[in-house]
């Protein structure tokens, strides 16, 4: 599943038109079928086409990126490694998206640093756990190892196959991502051996590439939970060790015991209202036990019942991407109850970019970054930037660390 954004804050590239006339696309019909072996021929043609789409999408996050770095908004020296072909030509951004790319980062950014506790004060770091969900080409990792001690973090990063098969790719031909998670590409064997890299999959102690597509997890969240409300009375130890086991296997290198952090930027909104649940369910209820420490961060669109938002929707409706949580999602609200829903009640929060940027980011930060580049669609700017949100929530003991550090982040 495809980690970033489709037309999010990232997807425009330089050229005519403008904002307003480029979000003007219309969807087209698709024609029906004759026969039921045709017709189910089709609809499996049709759902392979729509993951392809999503699949593809990580190229234009991963440019955007790029584009974001080259200009001078992010400092990320692993961005060319993990971008195809080095960008190439018009692979720069409008300075609305690069704002966009730069705002977003930093402040899953600054989540994930509040998660790992980076304030300088902890003397005795604990051992935690990331899993990022449609991971694509995403540099994190690579960025918080190059920084971080590795041995008190594990990153685990989910995605398709043929996503998680070209990131395998980048990183056995750069010496720079090797280096940063500690890893020699000619030692790593697939012959028995728990640390491995394969075309589509990577298991070191601390680093983790699974290819999966995510509606596997939901089913087997809805598998448990249909088994659990038709035998109530079996042991909750005997359910726990039975997920236990099937983790271990279709993830392997998971530990249930671990402060954790989820992270889905813009992927669960990409599956139905039923799926995007059960994935979240999967991990809240059926993989980690209610006394695991576990977080949620959600960066995706909100609002699309407005003028802007139905333009935004029917544009992406024209390029066949159907962002299927959106309207269950749609506001703020919506996204903080999501979180309650989920189990990860002992807080949340949401604001939409627009917000991150008047208020979590400095004036000296804003100053320089408006140096960068003239920016003269500030109106279109504040549409796109209230159009889409980063949402938190979590569950365990408020103490130092882990969670305790995301009550002090401003929320509106």
């Amino acid at each position: 599943m495809s980690v970033n954004q489709i037309p999010n804050l990232n997807t425009l590239r330089r050229g005519g038109g403008g904002l307003r006339a480029r979000l003007r696309g219309r969807g087209r019909g698709s024609g029906g079928s004759t026969s039921d072996d045709t017709q189910s021929q089709a609809a499996n043609n049709t759902a392979a086409a729509k993951d392809k789409i999503i699949q593809g999408t990580d190229n234009d996050a991963s440019v955007s990126r790029l584009s974001a770095v080259e200009l001078g908004y992010l400092d990320d020296v692993f961005a060319r490694a993990l971008t195809p072909s080095g960008g190439g030509p018009g692979s720069r951004r409008f300075p609305i998206i690069n704002r966009g790319t730069y705002v977003r980062t930093t402040a899953i950014d600054q989540l994930v640093n509040c998660f790992l506790d980076e304030d300088g004060k902890s003397q005795h770091a604990t051992k935690k756990q990331i899993i990022s969900l449609g991971a694509g080409s995403d540099t994190r990792p690579f960025r918080i190892f190059s920084k971080k001690q590795r041995s008190q973090l594990v990153y685990h990063e989910l995605d398709f196959s043929v996503n998680t098969s070209a990131k395998i790719k980048a990183i056995r031909s750069s010496p720079l991502l090797q280096r940063a998670i500690q890893a020699d590409t000619e030692a790593l064997s697939t012959a028995g051996n728990e640390q491995y890299i394969a075309d589509d999959s990577l298991h070191l102690p601390n680093y983790h590439i699974h290819p999966i597509d995510l509606r596997a997890l939901a089913a087997k969240s809805s598998a448990s939970t249909a088994k659990s409300a038709m035998n109530d009375s079996q042991q909750p130890t005997e359910d726990h060790n039975t997920s236990t086991a099937e983790t271990k296997e279709l993830l392997p290198g998971i530990d249930p015991t671990l402060p954790t952090l989820l992270i889905s930027e813009c992927c669960l909104i990409y599956l139905s209202p039923d799926d995007a649940d059960a994935v979240i369910d999967y991990f809240s209820q059926t993989i980690f036990p209610p006394t695991t420490p576990l977080g949620l961060i959600i960066y995706e669109p909100i609002r699309p019942d407005d003028p802007f938002g139905k333009t935004m929707v029917s544009n992406l409706a024209a390029r066949g991407i159907q962002l299927q949580t959106l309207h269950k999602y749609a506001s703020l609200p919506a996204q903080r109850q999501r979180f309650a829903h989920h189990r990860l009640g002992s807080g949340q929060g949401a604001v939409d970019i627009d917000f991150i940027w008047n208020y979590w980011i400095s004036n000296a930060e804003k100053e320089r970054v408006a140096a960068l580049e003239m920016l003269d669609e500030i109106e279109e700017w504040i549409l796109l930037a209230q159009h889409y949100c980063v949402a938190w929530g979590w569950r365990g003991d408020i103490g130092k660390g882990d969670f305790a550090l995301w009550k002090g982040i401003r929320s509106e």
